[in-house]
C-alpha cells in the first residue's frame, strides 16, 4: 500500500531574512546613507561658506586699515597719524561684529583694543602674535570660548628719535557662526532620521502588499499535491504580480489538464490493450491442442489481435511524439501533385468511386509524409462509413492565404453533438453498414495531432448533397519560422 504524506507550506531550506526584510533593510540602509550623505556635503558647503564670510570680513577690517593708513591725516597735527595714533583713530572709527575683536599693538604690549576681552592680556595669547605683529600672517588659537583666527596687519615708522613698530590685530570667534551651523546640522539630523523611519516603514508595508501574492503563490505551491492541481491563487489588481498570478493559475489550469488528460490516457489505453489481450487468453485457456482446426482458427485469432495490438501501440508512440521538434521535417511541397499523388494511394483502399474534387497549384512549406499519412487516414475512415461504389473524394485550395485539404464521402454524416468527441483519443463512431469493425479511436486523433503540428486545426462538416467532409487547414509558414507549440 502506498501512503501519500500531505505537503506543508513550511520549507526547512529557507533560511536567513525574508524578501521583504531585505527590502526594507535595503531601502532603510539606501536612504540613510543618501541623507547622511547629503548631510555632510551641506555641512562642508555650509562650513566653507562660514569661514569664507570670516575672511572677508578680516579683509574687510585689513582693507580699511590700509586706507586710513596711506589717506588718514591726524586733525591736530595735520601731518600722518603716527603708529599708536593710527591704531587707536581706527579702533574708535571701526565697529567691529558680535564675533570679532580688534587689538592695537605697539611695541611689543596692546595698547588698546575693542571690545573688552580678557584674552588679550593672556600670555597664550601675547606668544601666539609674538610674530604676527612683526611678519603679519594668520594663526590660530583654542581658547575657553572655542577657536580663535588672529589675523595681523604690521605698521612700521622711523622718526628722528627711533622706530616705532605696531601692528592691528584682528581677531575672530570661530565658534559662534559654527555653532548657528552645527545647530543647523542637528535639526537636520532629527529631521532625517524620522524621514528615514517613515520611508522604513511605508517600504515594509508596501513591500509587503507588493510580496503578498508571492507569500500566497510559495504557499499554494507547497499544498499543491501529486494528485490534486486544482488549487487557484487570488486574482486582484493589474500589476505585475497580478500578471504573475494570473499566468501561474493558466499554467496550473494546463497542468491540471496534462494530467488528467495523461490519467485517461493511460486509462484508455490499458483497456484497449486489456481486449486484445484477454481474448488471446482465453481462446489459449481453451483451446485443444489435438483439434487442428480449432489451433488454426486461435492461431489467426491471436495473429490478429497481436497486429491490431502492434497498430495500437504504433498509433500511441506517434501521438506521444507529435510535439516533438523532430516530428516534421517541413519542405517545399507542390500542393497539386501532392492532391493527386493522396489519391492515387488511397484508391487502393478499397473499392469505392474515387474522384478529385480540385487540386490547386503552387507550392507549400509542410511535411508531405505526415499530411499524407493525414490524408490517407481521413480516406480509410471514409471507406469505413461507405458502401461499395459510394463516392470519397479528394480535394485541396487555398482559402484567406490558408491551404485546406478535404476529403467528403458519400456516407450517414456525422451527427453535430459528435464532430468534437471524434477527434478525442479512442472516440470511436457508430458501426458502419459496410459491416467493418470501428477502429481503435486513434486514427481522427493523430489526424488532429498532425495538423496541430502544422500549426494547423482539422475539422468536420455536412457535405453536399450527403454525407461528411473533413478539411486540414494549415496556415502558411515561412522558412525558419517557429512552429506553434501543440
Amino acid at each position: 500500500m502506498t501512503t501519500t504524506t500531505a505537503m506543508t507550506t513550511t520549507d526547512p531550506r529557507r533560511r536567513g531574512l525574508s524578501v521583504r526584510a531585505r527590502i526594507t533593510a535595503s531601502v532603510a540602509l539606501l536612504v540613510t546613507l543618501a541623507l547622511a550623505g547629503a548631510g555632510l556635503i551641506v555641512y562642508a558647503v555650509e562650513l566653507g561658506r562660514v569661514d569664507a564670510a570670516t575672511t572677508r570680513e578680516m579683509e574687510q577690517e585689513l582693507d580699511e586699515f590700509s586706507r586710513l593708513r596711506t589717506e588718514g591725516i591726524d586733525p591736530e597735527t595735520r601731518a600722518p597719524y603716527d603708529v599708536e595714533g593710527l591704531l587707536r583713530t581706527f579702533l574708535s572709527r571701526n565697529v567691529p561684529d558680535d564675533d570679532e575683536l580688534l587689538v592695537a599693538w605697539v611695541d611689543g604690549r596692546p595698547r588698546a583694543h575693542f571690545p573688552e576681552d580678557p584674552l588679550v592680556s593672556t600670555a597664550r595669547f601675547s606668544a601666539a602674535v609674538a610674530d604676527l605683529v612683526v611678519d603679519g600672517g594668520t594663526t590660530y588659537l583654542d581658547t575657553a570660548d572655542g577657536e580663535v583666527r588672529i589675523t595681523s596687519q604690521p605698521v612700521r615708522q622711523d622718526t628722528a628719535t627711533g622706530t616705532t613698530e605696531g601692528a592691528l590685530l584682528v581677531v575672530s570667534y570661530l565658534d559662534e557662526d559654527r555653532s548657528e551651523l552645527r545647530s543647523t546640522m542637528r535639526t537636520y539630523t532629527i529631521v532625517a532620521g524620522l524621514l528615514a523611519l517613515l520611508v522604513t516603514l511605508v517600504a515594509a508595508w508596501q513591500s509587503g502588499r507588493l510580496l503578498a501574492p508571492l507569500t500566497r503563490l510559495r504557499q499554494a505551491t507547497g499544498a499543491i499535491g501529486a494528485t490534486d492541481l486544482s488549487a487557484r491563487l487570488p486574482e486582484s489588481g493589474n500589476d505585475d504580480i497580478s500578471a504573475l498570478t494570473r499566468n501561474f493559475n493558466d499554467m496550473l489550469a494546463r497542468l491540471e489538464q496534462a494530467f488528467t488528460d495523461q490519467r485517461q490516457f493511460l486509462d484508455d489505453a490499458g483497456h484497449e490493450l486489456r481486449t486484445p489481450l484477454t481474448i488471446i487468453g482465453g481462446h489459449l485457456e481453451l483451446l485443444d491442442e489435438s483439434d487442428p482446426a480449432e489451433v488454426e482458427q486461435t492461431r489467426r485469432l491471436a495473429l490478429d489481435e497481436i497486429d491490431r495490438m502492434s497498430r495500437l501501440v504504433g498509433d500511441l508512440i506517434l501521438l506521444a511524439k507529435h510535439d516533438r521538434p523532430d516530428f516534421l521535417t517541413l519542405e517545399e511541397v507542390d500542393v497539386d501533385t501532392l492532391t493527386e499523388d493522396i489519391l492515387a494511394k488511397a484508391s487502393a483502399l478499397a473499392d469505392r468511386d474515387w474522384h478529385l474534387d480540385a487540386a490547386t497549384p503552387g507550392t507549400w512549406r509542410l511535411d508531405p509524409q505526415r499530411v499524407t499519412q493525414a490524408m490517407l487516414q481521413l480516406c480509410d475512415n471514409a471507406v469505413g462509413h461507405t458502401a461499395p461504389g459510394d463516392r470519397i473524394a479528394v480535394g485541396s485550395a487555398t482559402v484567406d492565404g490558408a491551404l485546406r485539404l478535404w476529403v467528403r464521402d458519400t456516407g450517414p454524416g456525422v451527427p453535430a453533438e459528435d464532430r468534437d468527441r471524434i477527434f478525442e483519443r479512442f472516440a470511436r463512431g457508430t458501426e458502419t453498414g459496410s459491416g467493418e469493425r470501428p477502429g481503435l479511436g486513434l486514427g481522427l486523433a493523430i489526424v488532429s495531432a498532425i495538423a496541430t503540428a502544422h500549426g494547423g486545426t482539422v475539422g468536420v462538416e455536412d457535405a453536399t448533397p450527403t454525407g461528411a467532409r473533413f478539411t486540414i487547414t494549415l496556415p502558411a509558414r515561412t522558412e525558419g519560422e517557429a512552429w506553434p507549440a501543440s
